[in-house]
């Protein structure tokens, strides 16, 4: 089980949204110290909080905070981005930058962080995310697919760290009550629910956290006919 009474957590896209509400629970619960990044760490405003400048894409800037921060025992996947895609219209290029943020950057900080968290005598890794994983929606393409993926590299790390004493959980939203889904017209759910619920699979050493009913609606119609989940397709056959 791990605890974040006395931790040190990092939590990457820590300045809005999500990332911000998990910085502040983190605080809440008595975690020792939170790391919050951003590509500009001035936009991180906990005051607590220790800013950390990371360029997601980047392995050489995951491999600099890893120095910056060698205390960390809870490391918190959070950033993220959907830029809008077609598999069929947008560029390829435009589809792979998705897939280095959604995918390989989170896996340049897990691979910065893993032997970080194994020396200070293990710990947990927990990553966001999102119903997409599951379900394709036109305008999402490549975000879908990159946190499909994201998904994946969640379970495959997870068999790989137990051994060496690091937890991993994945956390599956819908859509969160931040800026980035302010013309979205759909039930949300909080950022500080994602939090409490993130934070509390954490400590209960969950393997997996579905934050919404939605995400919930969605993965059990994984077991059922496609037809269930692309009725607009299926009402064609």
């Amino acid at each position: 089980m791990t605890s974040i009474n006395g931790s040190v957590a990092l939590v990457t896209g820590g300045s809005r949204g999500i990332g911000k509400a998990l910085v502040e629970e983190l605080y809440a619960r008595g975690a020792a110290k939170v790391y919050a990044t951003a590509r500009d760490p001035r936009t991180v405003t906990h005051p607590d909080a220790a800013p950390l400048a990371l360029e997601l894409t980047d392995p050489d800037s995951a491999a600099a905070l890893a120095d910056q921060a060698p205390d960390v025992t809870i490391l918190i996947n959070n950033a993220g981005a959907s830029f809008g895609s077609s598999f069929l219209d947008t560029p390829v290029d435009d589809i792979r930058r998705e897939f280095d943020v959604n995918f390989y950057g989170p896996l340049h900080i897990t691979r910065a962080f893993a032997p970080v968290i194994e020396r200070n005598g293990g710990g947990h890794i927990l990553t966001i995310h999102s119903a997409l994983s599951w379900f394709s929606m036109p305008g999402t393409d490549a975000y879908g697919a990159s946190k499909a993926a994201l998904w994946s590299q969640t379970n495959a790390l997870r068999l790989a760290l137990a051994p060496r004493g690091v937890a991993v959980t994945g956390l599956h939203v819908a859509y969160v009550d931040t800026d980035l889904t302010a013309g979205v017209d759909a039930p949300k759910t909080s950022p500080r629910s994602v939090a409490t619920q993130a934070l509390d699979g954490i400590e209960a050493n969950a393997l997996e956290v579905i934050a919404d009913d939605l995400t919930r609606q969605v993965k059990a119609g994984l077991a059922a006919d496609p037809a269930i989940l692309y009725p607009q397709v299926a009402a064609g056959r």
